[in-house]
């Protein structure tokens, strides 16, 4: 079949529709996983996110690069399984429901009923997951969505028992007392890594107390604290044992700080006089009087202790210690012997072991307000500040610090074979794995798995109310022999009234808690195909994944959780190299908010320039090497006009003369000049290039190398190589020049087919499928482009390099001395060793001089050069004789020729008929001098008659006189 012509007028949105079209209608997707082999696997994880909102450029940027290496791997030959997945469980899902049934409390939920509760989950899981698979379908990611797995589905959560029973069997799991981060409104603990999620900046009541010596009437210690009502729960005091504090007497009353803070409560103090400094560990040891009298119990409380995290920096240099609400406090409380005392219950508020303030919010104000009223004279000092404080990342609220029973991973047992399987992970960017994720991991500690919910996998933990004993079951089937009971759905209202005998003779009952959703999520390995209970030789051949992506603050989640639960299960890390991208912001720096508005909508963007140019941007851009982005529709309108436009324009000029000369290719490449060698060398080395980035996942340099080429090809070699393709007198260089451009286009378009697979998929089609009836029917199809090492001429790249150099040294000296470039010069000079006589000739033609010549020729014609510019090495003479001009005048008007043919909607291969008419004997006489070039370039016979007569006529200027010419078709 011919090759068609292609208009240069294009719309990337329709023909990406079309293409889309294409692809549903001949299952493009599908077959390119079937058609390779499964021995040739490459193994690619999908995190899954949310179906709770819609996709955003977080989102999409994720979403392109886990599509690109996939589509890269394919046509190398590789059958890549791509499943999408849903997370499905956790506070996301609650809250929505929550909101929706107007439910402000846990309390209210078991009211309600845990069934009817988690149901109601169940609806709200996959609220826009039709609108997801819109938008990624529109992206042009190929993922099957059909068939995505779901963390709800019983299966699933199955191989999450199976994961969670392997761990517990090797001693990696348990039971534990600790102070975690608390969303009260949630009522549930926060992952550490969480918690960097909500930071932002919040106001709040500082206040400093005095806490006086129990055997020291009238000397009280100072201590400072942000958050008044952890006092009621007060233990302790903290101080530095290398810290010098100092007792200082003021007002008939003598108090103790560090002697590094007295200037900031100088004000407070007034007058006062240092009666001594002593050392923090002298401290150690000594009794004081409680603020409040609600510790009951008989443990060892009230006396001031030491802890080494103790600074200066900030308050009186000594910590008020309530070990129930701080993690340093628990710690250093715990080793010092202090005892434990929680008056704060699931729901932050105080119990009735704090009559006074029962039932009151310890994060509301008021209750803050109102406990430092009641300390009276027992407050020294108070003070607004605003610090950045943790706020939970799902429901916005204050988040506490608070000692809760949960289950605990071991993190601490297998943390050095979990930094030695990163090591072996290839990061993008590497400092990523090295610095960032391995400081995580290092510093990383014990994983709070348990979270007293409802929506989520039930921890699978039976405890006998009697004897404590503890059955963990690791399947339906173990759980079923067990009870005696069917147990298809493993949702906690399914499971929570099943109740196990027990050896004891009492009866055991499940725990209550659901995992954290980040322990499904990082099952996913395991879960998605539900092994180990079926599918275990596509496990085998599956795990690890060659390739996972994700954003930046996938390092505290999906990156983490994977590998915490491959290492201790695998021993090795679940995936060999991962992609991780930065942070999307709006064009002024600011987050992306759809309050404020602040940046274009993606649907918007694909609309207005496509997908392909979007998804080129953001692949260029250093969100790909985990850096922010600030997303600028302009960078995306100028990949259209520098990237596709020219790309379609190239693919564009090559049907149009393929189509008029019938041309077939044959694959056959015998380049006749050196520009068709450049370019077959240059397309070689592009192939080198883009393999090796894309092999080391560096997709900016991916960019940056497509980008460079496609401008050489069209801006290079095109622009030289134009008039061989429609009036070239010789055969053989035309087919010459045809076979060239149809391989590097051809070539090109493979390359770019991972990142822009709209475009390349049209531009296939038309070159190549409607060609060559074997060849495969879509460029995702195709095979990765092979290498000629042959063709690749390092010494023809340098030359040519070396003389677009002179070239472009030779224009920039035109425009200083203000001569256009149609207006010919006598000679131009370049320093250093001669140029072949071929890129001479370039030389000649692009600057538009009658002689080019090297710098050692200058000394045998010393008449050359008369009148020069001078850049770099190169020097133009830039004296302009009368044959000069003449010679200009009459490009001047070619130039005009050629645009009337344009506007008259002439084919370019349609003959015509010109004259024109001047008052200007020296245009008149510079247009006769240049008659045949005038005829040859423009494809024209001459014949006089008047202007009325001509299909087109145009008034001009030449060398600053009146003219015109008339054009008709012939």
């Amino acid at each position: 079949m011919p090759f068609q012509k292609v208009s240069p007028r294009v719309e990337f949105p329709k023909l990406e529709h079309d293409v889309l079209d294409f692809w549903r209608e001949n299952k493009i997707f599908e077959k390119s996983t079937t058609a390779r082999p499964d021995a040739k696997a490459f193994s690619f994880y999908d995190g899954p996110p949310f179906a709770t909102g819609l996709p955003h450029y977080g989102h999409i940027i994720a979403g392109t690069i886990k599509d690109v290496f996939p589509r890269y791997k394919t046509m190398q030959g590789y059958r890549v399984q791509r499943i999408w997945g849903w997370d499905t469980h956790g506070l996301p899902i609650e809250n929505i429901v929550e909101q929706e049934l107007d439910i402000k409390t846990k309390l209210q939920i078991e009211e309600y009923g845990v069934d009817k509760f988690n149901e109601k989950c169940r609806t709200k899981v996959l609220k826009y997951a039709e609108d997801w698979k819109q938008i990624v379908e529109r992206t042009g990611r190929w993922i099957d969505m059909d068939n995505a797995y779901l963390t709800m589905d019983p299966e699933y959560m199955e191989s999450v028992w199976w994961v969670f029973s392997e761990l517990w069997k090797q001693g990696l799991i348990y039971q534990g007392h600790r102070v975690m981060p608390y969303c009260p409104r949630c009522a549930t603990s926060i992952s550490n890594f969480e918690v960097a999620e909500g930071y932002r900046d919040k106001r709040d009541r500082a206040v400093t107390v005095k806490f006086e010596l129990k055997d020291e009437p009238n000397t009280f210690i100072l201590a400072w604290t942000t958050t008044p009502w952890t006092l009621p729960g007060n233990l302790a005091l903290a101080v530095g044992p290398k810290i010098d504090y100092v007792k200082v007497e003021a007002d008939g009353k003598q108090f103790i700080l560090a002697k590094e803070r007295i200037p900031a409560f100088e004000h407070e103090l007034g007058k006062y006089k240092v009666l001594e400094t002593i050392k923090g560990e002298s401290l150690v040891g000594q009794k004081y009087v409680p603020l409040f009298d609600y510790y009951k119990g008989t443990g060892r409380v009230h006396e001031v202790i030491a802890g080494d995290y103790v600074s200066v920096d900030e308050g009186s240099g000594i910590v008020h210690i309530a070990p129930a609400f701080g993690e340093e406090d628990y710690n250093v409380a715990k080793a010092s012997g202090i005892d434990l005392f929680m008056p704060v219950d699931d729901l932050g508020l105080f119990t009735i072991d704090v009559p006074e303030y029962a039932g009151k919010s310890v994060i509301e104000v008021e209750t803050n307000d109102l406990i430092i009223h009641d300390l009276g004279e027992k407050v020294f000092k108070t003070e607004d500040i605003t610090h950045s404080y943790p706020h939970c990342w799902r429901c916005d609220t204050p988040l506490i610090y608070k000692a809760v029973d949960s289950y605990f991973v071991a993190v601490e047992k297998f943390k050095d074979k979990a930094l030695a399987a990163n090591k072996k992970i290839n990061w993008m960017p590497t400092s990523i794995g090295k610095n960032r994720f391995a400081k995580l991991i290092e510093g990383a500690p014990d994983w709070n798995i348990s979270r007293n919910r409802f929506w989520g996998t039930p921890l699978p933990v039976w405890k006998c109310a009697g004897c404590q004993e503890v059955q963990v079951f690791e399947s339906r089937k173990a759980l079923e022999f067990a009870s005696g009971k069917k147990v298809d759905d493993l949702h906690l209202h399914f499971v929570q009234n099943i109740e196990l005998p027990c050896k004891c003779g009492g009866t055991a009952k499940l725990s209550g808690e659901v995992l954290d959703c980040w322990f499904e999520s990082g099952s996913m390995p395991f879960a998605s195909v539900h092994y180990p209970f079926e599918n275990k030789e596509r496990f085998d051949n599956e795990f690890p994944a060659d390739f996972i992506a994700e954003g930046i603050d996938q390092t505290r989640g999906w990156f983490r959780s994977l590998l915490m639960l491959s290492v201790p299960l695998t021993g090795k890390s679940a995936y060999n190299n991962v992609v991780v991208n930065g942070t999307v912001l709006a064009e002024d720096g600011q987050k992306m908010s759809k309050r404020l508005a602040n940046y274009p909508d993606p649907t918007e963007i694909m609309d207005k320039f496509g997908a392909d140019a979007m998804r080129f941007y953001l692949m260029g851009s250093p969100a790909v090497k985990a850096e922010d982005l600030r997303f600028s529709e302009k960078g995306v309108e100028e990949v259209v006009k520098k990237v596709e436009m020219t790309l379609w324009n190239s693919y564009s000029f090559f049907a149009m003369y393929a189509a008029l000369d019938n041309f077939k290719p044959t694959g056959v490449l015998e380049p006749s000049g050196q520009l068709d060698k450049w370019l077959l060398s240059i397309t070689n080395n592009l192939i080198v290039g883009v393999t090796k980035a894309l092999d080391h996942y560096d997709l900016a340099l991916t960019v940056r190398l497509l980008t460079e080429y496609v401008d050489e090809l069209s801006n290079w070699y095109i622009r030289r190589s134009r008039k061989r393709f429609w009036k070239s007198e010789n055969d053989t260089d035309k087919i010459s020049a045809y076979e060239t451009l149809y391989f590097a286009l051809v070539t090109y378009t493979k390359l770019i087919a991972p990142l822009m697979p709209f475009i390349a998929e049209e531009i296939y089609r038309g070159l190549v499928a409607t060609q060559d009836r074997l060849a495969p029917e879509s460029v995702h199809l195709a095979e990765w482009p092979k290498v000629d090492t042959k063709a690749i001429d390092t010494g023809l790249d340098e030359n040519m390099a070396r003389t677009r150099d002179i070239v472009t040294a030779g224009l920039s000296l035109r425009a200083e001395a203000g001569i256009k470039v149609r207006q010919p010069l006598a000679s131009i000079q370049y320093a250093g060793d001669k140029l072949a006589d071929d890129f001479e000739q370039i030389v000649c033609e692009e600057v538009n001089v009658k002689r080019v010549l090297s710098s050692s020729s200058i000394a045998t014609d010393p008449e050359i050069l008369r009148d020069t510019q001078n850049d770099n090495g190169v020097e133009l003479d830039t004296n302009i004789t009368p044959e000069l001009r003449a010679e200009g005048v009459a490009r001047d008007f070619v130039r005009f020729v050629q645009d009337g043919r344009k506007k008259a909607n002439f084919n370019i291969e349609d003959r015509i008929i010109l004259t024109w008419n001047t008052e200007s004997q020296i245009v008149q006489s510079s247009l006769g001098e240049h008659t045949d070039y005038i005829v040859k370039e423009t494809l024209a016979q001459l014949k006089v008659q008047d202007r009325d007569k001509f299909e087109y006529s145009e008034d001009i200027k030449l060398a600053g006189e009146s003219a015109w010419f008339g054009i008709s078709r012939k």
